[in-house]
């Protein structure tokens, strides 16, 4: 069989190491889902089986969203701006009951549909399935197969309770509310949550083309050292990258200093003697990092993965996004819970990562537009281990990337593809998205998906699940005396660092 060939014609092709101002004009010819070409004079023996007429526009690596979770995609713009430890258990699923399978796809194709609508081609997902149920395993992954997106899957899973890494919680919450205290997720009893995701990773592996598979241990803290020991030794034997929370909030900072004393306070350096610092691990947050963890984390080629919109509106602080990069830590952005930072557009991230970075540090220097685009991209593709596959449009790549309109009023003029990138495009100019050589989105709509089935699904979808946010959203503010009594103990504490704009107090 001959493989399929696509021509994409006459478009400004953005190139991280070319003139990021004023990308080149080129043709893509992209055979078997690879780009086998990136040329001004490409010339074909045959007529291509399908042509993209990119004239008049940006040909655009597709972004890779390296920190994802769609297990809360349909309670977007549901809060105002909770703390983190309390936002945890108004959203996440260990405070809801089991959902049905065609819930779990729907917000697994409407996450999808939103990032491709927005030049994402890669996402990864580290979906909490709880209570564990290997359907609705197979219902996400079939949602990634029919909108077309690249997905890599890391199960979410620990072994200890959240109320024990959580700073004055059982102290301040009186013990009749223990049981609804909980975190990103909670030990099954009787389950082994480990056996289940490595068994469900190798009966599955192979079985979607554009699915690869990742760990997904929710925090150091919140797993024994046996669980650690375990999956050290898988993601070695099968090459798998780890992505893990670490020093999201303060309170987690502080839970560190007091329980991993032995270690200097400090997570990284449990992770540290138990063999997972290495470019498998991502740590996704990183906002309470210390300056010598930081170095830790560029010795050992760990890779970090950055959420500022969703660290802002769960008061959780401001990454040291100059000394990661200073620092030479290879250093990836995310998009997050759809409920804490309510949208899936890589461009914000990158603005505020830039953004931030500024009000940080008064001292010019990185990241730069250019900067921003790598880790939108190249970053990510590193910590999901398919650096080389995608992140930039080059031949032997595979074919994702997005066409960009320049005659939105985003890029009139155009004085720098780069910076208008970041600084001024929403991801409104975004007309088309290909993965894997594919249209998945053509004139800003899904080819592959109705979306207006979709959508009336979800509003079905959301008749019980509203209810349900009722009545988790009622408990939580029975509690809350109680929860923001620890929450005020944990910023009256020192330690050792503020990530916080302004003199973190209350």
């Amino acid at each position: 069989m001959t493989e399929s060939t696509l021509l994409v014609a006459g478009g400004m092709v953005y190139d991280h190491d070319g003139d990021t101002d004023r990308p080149a004009r080129a043709d893509i010819l992209v055979r078997g889902g690879r780009i086998a070409e990136v040329s001004q004079t490409i010339s074909l023996k045959e007529k291509p089986d399908h042509t993209l007429d990119a004239r008049g526009m940006l040909v655009l690596p597709g972004f890779v969203n390296a920190h994802f979770h769609s297990h809360d995609v349909l309670m977007k713009g549901a809060w105002e701006t909770p703390p983190l430890e309390i936002w945890l258990m108004k959203a996440l699923p260990p405070s809801y009951p089991k959902r049905s399978r065609e819930e779990i796809k729907l917000r697994a194709l409407l996450g999808a549909w939103e990032c491709l609508r927005g030049g994402i081609t890669t996402i990864q997902d580290m979906v909490t399935l709880a209570p564990w149920d290997p359907d609705h395993l197979d219902a996400l992954l079939e949602a990634y197969d029919e909108i077309g997106i690249r997905a890599v899957v890391a199960l979410q899973f620990a072994d200890l309770p959240g109320i024990d890494s959580t700073p004055f919680w059982a102290e301040s919450v009186p013990k009749e509310f223990h049981q609804v205290l909980s975190g990103a997720i909670e030990p099954s009893k009787g389950v082994d949550l480990f056996g289940v995701v490595e068994e469900a990773y190798r009966s599955r592996k192979g079985r979607h083309p554009r699915i690869t598979w990742g760990l997904g241990p929710s925090g150091p803290e919140r797993c024994s050292r046996a669980l650690l020991e375990r999956l050290g030794a898988l993601s070695a034997a099968e090459n798998l990258p780890v992505y893990t929370h670490i020093y999201e909030g303060k309170y987690m900072a502080l839970h560190a200093r007091q329980a991993y004393a032995a270690h200097g306070g400090s997570l990284i350096e449990w992770m540290g003697e138990l063999g997972l610092l290495n470019e498998r691990m991502n740590l996704a947050h990183s906002v309470w990092l210390l300056p010598r963890e930081i170095g830790r984390l560029a010795e050992t080629r760990t890779n970090v993965v950055l959420n500022p919109v969703g660290n802002l509106k769960t008061r959780s602080g401001v990454a040291p996004m100059r000394q990661l990069l200073d620092a030479g830590v290879n250093t990836a952005l995310g998009c997050d819970n759809c409920s804490c930072s309510d949208v899936q557009n890589m461009f914000q991230a990158m603005k505020l990562f830039n953004g931030l970075a500024a009000v940080s540090d008064p001292e010019p220097g990185p990241p730069t537009a250019p900067d921003a685009l790598r880790a939108a991209t190249l970053a990510g593709a590193r910590g999901t281990l398919l650096e080389g596959k995608v992140g930039a449009i080059k031949p032997g790549y595979a074919a994702d990337f997005s066409l960009l309109d320049l005659s939105d009023p985003s890029f009139v003029p155009l004085n720098s593809v780069a910076r208008q990138v970041v600084y001024t495009e929403s991801g409104r100019a975004v007309r088309t998205v290909v993965v894997d050589g594919q249209v998945v989105l053509r004139d800003g709509k899904l080819a592959r998906v109705d979306e207006g089935a979709l959508r009336e699904a979800v509003e079905r979808a959301m008749v019980n699940l509203r209810e349900d946010m009722r009545r988790v959203g009622a408990r939580v503010e029975e509690i809350m005396p109680y929860l923001l009594k620890a929450y005020r103990r944990v910023w009256a504490s020192d330690v050792g660092i503020n990530r916080f704009v302004g003199n973190g107090k209350l």
